[in-house]
């Protein structure tokens, strides 16, 4: 991956602030499900929430190379920290930089950048998920406003955020091409948070159930053309899928990492584990899909940067990375034995927080029709 030399040093920078500051609280985050203050202040001061905004905006105007070098650092800490900053950073951000005219840029980039508003991304409800003609919350535009209806669930960083970019039917004659994107700010008439998810993963990560009853949204805050918002957000949802595939190859860094530091330490029956043949391979095997992972991802960014649609190569780079990643933290878990079951080894943390990256943005199931759909598809 071909990075600037500014990049390199926001990499180097955020390798020692996720050293020194956030692993050590990784596990208070873990058992407190919430992430310090002071440690959201560190990562504004830093300009962690501003990576995708562009400079003009106060940000920082990363290209997707470059947020997903810093996905792969985040990806080697707390799960839960590094969801609240790739979430707010991608889906949540980047759908008001390509879709959000001037007036709408003005007024919540610069906010969104220095993290002082945390953003959010509404699509998935109780009867859709996977399926976005089933949406069943309504926007029926009455004079200045829209009335938004309906109810949405898992949403990340809802108990944070104070911008939401939500998805709703505005004519559900027309389907998926029936969907508009709006921009809803956390007080809004008529708009509600609910509590905070218990969660097997992800913890520290806020996500949150949102309620709409007759929710008062400005005409304005339309986002993108009418109609539009799904067809639109496919290509922030792609983008996304690549981030979560290099946040995945960080993941497998770490673990790899761990092991080998553990068979090298560890001894069983006179020797050490780095000597049975077994382990070994198991260890060669997480290597093996940790570099095609990231070889994949890498294909990805390169036919994305180009201009290309890019949909297979973003689903290929997602499914084969969190498919791997299971696989490899599961080694991890063998590897370390007994010790990779306790909290104390931190493995098991990892474990549970990696099951999340098969189910959202897209599933693994998702991922194989729209390989499958486009290898099938008419020239």
């Amino acid at each position: 991956m071909q990075l600037s030399a500014e990049v390199k040093m926001l990499c180097d920078e955020v390798r020692r602030f996720i050293r020194d500051e956030v692993e050590p609280r990784s596990r208070w985050i873990e058992e407190h499900d919430a992430i310090p203050d002071d440690l959201l202040q560190k990562a504004r001061e830093m300009g962690l929430f501003g990576l995708t905004i562009p400079e003009e905006y106060g940000g920082s105007g990363l290209d997707l190379a470059g947020k997903c070098a810093i996905e792969e650092e985040m990806g080697k800490t707390n799960y839960g920290f590094a969801t609240v900053i790739g979430n707010h950073t991608g889906i949540s951000t980047t759908g008001i930089v390509t879709l959000g005219n001037a007036r709408q840029k003005q007024k919540y980039l610069p906010r969104m950048a220095t993290g002082e508003w945390i953003g959010s991304f509404a699509l998935t409800e109780p009867q859709a998920g996977s399926d976005p003609s089933a949406l069943r919350t309504t926007a029926a535009k009455k004079g200045d406003r829209w009335i938004l209806n309906g109810e949405k669930i898992y949403i990340t960083n809802a108990g944070l955020a104070q911008v939401f970019t939500v998805m709703a039917v505005t004519d559900k004659s027309k389907g998926i091409k029936g969907i508009s994107a709006f921009v809803v700010e956390r007080d809004f008439p008529g708009f509600s948070v609910g509590r905070n998810e218990l969660k097997m993963g992800m913890h520290g990560c806020t996500t949150a159930p949102l309620a709409f009853s007759d929710c008062e949204v400005p005409a304005e805050n339309l986002l993108g053309a009418e109609g539009m918002g799904y067809v639109q957000a496919l290509k922030t949802l792609t983008a996304g899928r690549v981030t979560v595939s290099a946040r995945c190859v960080g993941m497998m860094d770490k673990l790899i990492e761990r092991c080998v530091e553990y068979m090298k330490l560890r001894t069983q029956g006179g020797r050490k584990l780095a000597e049975y043949q077994g382990l070994q391979w198991m260890l060669a095997d997480m290597a093996v899909a940790r570099d095609a992972a990231r070889l994949l991802t890498q294909r990805a960014i390169d036919t994305l940067t180009r201009g290309e649609r890019g949909t297979m190569e973003a689903s290929t780079a997602k499914l084969f990375a969190t498919e791997a990643l299971a696989k490899v933290v599961d080694c991890a878990v063998q590897i370390h034995g007994g010790m990779g079951y306790m909290r104390e080894a931190g493995i098991e943390t990892v474990y549970r927080d990696a099951r999340i990256v098969r189910i959202y943005e897209g599933t693994s199931e998702i991922q194989r029709n729209i390989i499958a759909a486009q290898l099938l598809k008419d020239d």
